[in-house]
C-alpha cells in the first residue's frame, strides 16, 4: 500500500468523513449505484466505497484532477471503486458509468459553495436528468439559512471565498431548494453537520404526465 502520507492531501475532506458516511449509510441502504461529482483529491471516494460495500462508487471530476484520484485509489483499492470519468459541469450530460448500470444516487462534497452559480443549476439539471424516479442527489457544505450566516467561521469563509472568485460562495439553501423543484427534485431530510455543514437529501419525483 502507498504511503498515505505522501498522497495529495484535503483536509476538507477529512474532516467530517465519518460523519458523512453515518449519514450514507442510512441514506442509502437500498441503493446501488452512486455518481460523485468532483471527486478531487479521491480522498472521500477511497474512505466511502469501502465502507459502503453495497454501492458501486464511480468518480469523476475535471481532468487534471485524475492523476490525484487515481492515486488515492490505487494506495487504498477496493472492488466496488471506480477510477474517475471526466467530468466538467460545463459538458451537457453526466458520464456513463463504466458498469453500464445507470446511477441511483449522484453526490457531491464542498463544491457548490466553489463553482459559479450557472453551473449549480447545471449540475441539478443534469442529476435531474440522469437519475431515476426516487433517486437521490445529496449535497454536503455550508449552507446559509433565511439569507443569514449561520455562524461567523461561515461568513469569514464566504468572505474569502468571493475575494478568490466572485462569481462563488455560500449558497442559500432556500435557492437551493427553489432550484431543486424546478428539475423536479424535492428536499427530504436534513442533516446538521460538525463545523457548521450540512447534507440535504434530494429526492427525483415524478412528473405529472401533463408535464411529459
Amino acid at each position: 500500500m502507498q504511503d498515505a502520507g505522501r498522497l495529495p492531501f484535503s483536509q476538507a475532506c477529512e474532516n467530517n468523513k465519518d460523519a458523512i458516511l453515518k449519514v450514507l449509510q442510512q441514506e442509502l441502504q437500498e441503493y446501488t449505484h452512486v455518481l460523485e461529482v468532483g471527486s478531487g483529491t479521491g480522498q472521500h471516494s477511497a474512505y466511502f466505497a469501502p465502507n459502503l460495500p453495497h454501492l458501486q462508487w464511480q468518480t469523476s471530476d475535471v481532468i487534471d484532477n485524475h492523476h490525484i484520484i487515481k492515486a488515492w485509489h490505487n494506495a487504498y483499492p477496493t472492488s466496488n471503486l471506480y477510477a474517475p470519468l471526466t467530468f466538467d459541469l460545463r459538458t451537457d450530460a453526466l458520464p456513463k458509468s463504466v458498469t453500464g448500470k445507470l446511477y441511483d444516487a449522484v453526490f457531491t462534497a464542498n463544491t457548490l459553495h466553489i463553482i459559479a452559480w450557472s453551473l449549480v443549476e447545471n449540475l441539478f439539471k443534469l442529476a435531474a436528468e440522469a437519475l431515476p424516479t426516487n433517486g437521490k442527489l445529496i449535497i454536503y457544505g455550508p449552507f446559509n439559512e433565511n439569507g443569514h450566516y449561520t455562524s461567523a467561521s461561515n461568513q469569514s469563509f464566504d468572505l474569502s471565498l468571493r475575494q478568490r472568485d466572485p462569481s462563488s460562495g455560500i449558497r442559500n439553501k432556500e435557492d437551493i431548494i427553489i432550484l431543486a423543484k424546478q428539475h423536479h427534485l424535492t428536499l427530504g431530510n436534513q442533516y446538521q453537520m460538525p463545523a457548521n455543514n450540512q447534507i440535504l437529501i434530494f429526492k427525483k419525483i415524478k412528473r405529472l404526465r401533463a408535464e411529459e
